[in-house]
């Protein structure tokens, strides 16, 4: 949904109607019909009208979520806000991510870092750790901001992108940083998609989600695990999975999943014996959200 508080207040400075809008700059009356519903209006009526109030398009204009927490997440995120429910999930989700991974930050660190840029690394910290931490937080960014765009391959490319540009794995030429994997891969000693069936494995799973009528959490948990299954990138799958997690709950109004370290052991057997027991990965899932449900609660944030 789309609020034109921007263009109202313009409107106001020079004495003007909505209705005046309709003489000049001469917009139709079902335009201006469309601006009162909350509809997007093309580039170049915004360019028009921002020409006649001498202004900048963004001025004029704010996108709105019906969901409550992307919304919250996009005003917190915007307005930099220190100790709210956005300032907590980039931590929270930084730290349990990256740590299942094997990172060495602690929390307290990864928060260190994302509320003054700057850390107390201690001995053997390596550099990559710090690194993947700030890019976390960047996809996190990302994340809020296509947050209601239809999933696909290029949005997912560019997760994998944020995470691991200018680490010590983008300096080999056969890692292929933000597309495909290029040599065989296993996860827990089992066998993942070859690199050849990848794109095409890539195209079948998104087919088959998009095309959904409604997307639920048992939905984006499947999602996830067939994911995880084809493994598409050389590394960081995990984070990438996790992120589209969190892209796919905001868009469809569903309340996150928080997998915090301390249950990677039920996640991964989870993952593992999806093909044979839904139920393990599911309640772990669904713990997560649990988790998040009590963040929600302690930052007073409604959700559904």
């Amino acid at each position: 949904m789309i609020s034109y508080e921007g263009l109202a207040r313009k409107l106001k400075e020079k004495g003007l109607k909505k209705s005046d809008l309709t003489k000049d700059p001469g917009l139709s009356s079902r335009t201006v019909a469309r601006m009162a519903k909350g509809e997007m209006l093309s580039r170049r009526t915004l360019q028009r009208l921002a020409d006649f109030l001498v202004c900048d398009a963004a001025d004029l204009y704010r996108v709105v979520s019906v969901n409550p927490v992307l919304q919250r997440l996009r005003e917190e995120k915007e307005a930099r806000l220190s100790g709210g429910l956005y300032h907590e999930l980039q931590v929270r989700m930084a730290y349990n991510s990256n740590h299942m991974e094997g990172s060495r930050l602690s929390e307290e660190q990864t928060r260190m870092i994302f509320e003054t840029n700057t850390i107390d690394a201690g001995d053997g910290v390596p550099v990559d750790d710090i690194l993947e931490t700030v890019h976390h937080f960047r996809a996190v960014d990302y994340v809020i901001d296509v947050a209601e765009e239809t999933l696909t391959e290029e949005i997912i490319k560019q997760f994998h992108y944020i995470l691991k540009h200018d680490t010590k794995d983008a300096m080999l030429s056969w890692f292929a940083v933000g597309e495909y994997k290029k040599r065989p891969n296993m996860v827990g000693g089992r066998k993942t998609a070859a690199p050849g069936d990848v794109a095409e494995k890539m195209r079948q799973l998104l087919g088959r989600y998009n095309e959904k009528p409604q997307v639920k959490v048992n939905d984006i948990i499947a999602f996830h695990a067939e994911f995880e299954q084809i493994h598409p990138f050389q590394d960081g799958n995990g984070r990438v999975g996790r992120l589209i997690i969190l892209k796919e709950c905001l868009r469809h109004n569903v309340v996150p999943f928080l997998i915090e370290d301390a249950k990677k052991s039920f996640y991964y057997k989870g993952l593992a014996n999806w093909n044979r027991e839904k139920g393990w990965l599911t309640d772990t899932c669904l713990d997560g959200q649990d988790t998040f449900k009590r963040l929600l609660e302690m930052l007073a944030v409604s959700g559904h």
